[in-house]
């Protein structure tokens, strides 16, 4: 069952006040205005806006406090979390790659998955990620029994793929071999001027490319 409180970051005693103002400060953060086409911010949006009009109602946040404690009641809280799987179909990836991770906690009551935010105790979920940070994505998993007030967590860290140069280089120098002029070759045996200049304009297109990624 998800904690509308925590979405929120506010306590269970919280006020009216208390609860708009969460909202107000949550809902500038991440306003899908403010970023576009960002599937995280949206989903963090939508779980703000769903709480708020819950907790924000006052029958509507009786009904959702009788069934929160009735859960939590349930819950096995004796027993420390656990995860039990927590997976990535790959390690290494380049922008935009899709990538699929999958985990199962066991005995926690808040699970989260980081940068995404709350999830169910198990499940899956597809993304692609569009910023590494010097070269890694990390992925964290926490699993979290509230009452015992203990947390684990897991982790997955996803290496950036960069493209092959050398494949960059060869595509430039054949692009500039083709536009070349054509050269009539002596059949008396000229010296092969055509394929040296060619040569040497590969070895400086390797090098300007070179140069150029080291500066980047």
């Amino acid at each position: 069952m998800k904690d509308y409180y925590y979405f929120l970051g506010i306590s269970h005693d919280a006020s009216e006040e208390d609860i708009k103002k969460a909202y107000r400060k949550l809902s500038l953060k991440y306003h899908p205005d403010k970023n576009e086409n960002d599937d995280f911010f949206a989903d963090r949006f939508r779980e703000i806006q769903e709480a708020y009009e819950t907790l924000n109602d006052k029958s509507r946040r009786h009904s959702y406090d009788q069934n929160l404690e009735s859960h939590q009641k349930s819950f096995r809280y004796n027993i420390p979390p656990s995860i039990k799987t927590f997976t990535a179909n790959k390690i290494h990836a380049k922008k935009g790659e899709e990538i699929i991770i999958n985990w199962q906690t066991q005995n926690a009551d808040v699970v989260k998955v980081l940068p995404f935010g709350l999830e169910k105790p198990y499940g899956e979920r597809i993304f692609k990620i569009t910023e590494f940070k010097d070269g890694k994505f990390q992925i964290l998993l926490h699993a979290t029994n509230s009452l015992l007030h203990k947390t684990v967590v897991q982790g997955i860290t996803i290496t950036e793929v960069f493209e092959n140069n050398t494949e960059k280089f060869k595509d430039k120098a054949e692009e500039l071999f083709k536009s070349q002029p054509k050269t009539v070759v002596n059949p008396h045996g000229q010296p092969k001027i055509f394929k040296i200049v060619a040569a040497v304009m590969i070895i400086i297109v390797a090098i300007y490319f070179l140069i150029k990624s080291f500066g980047n």
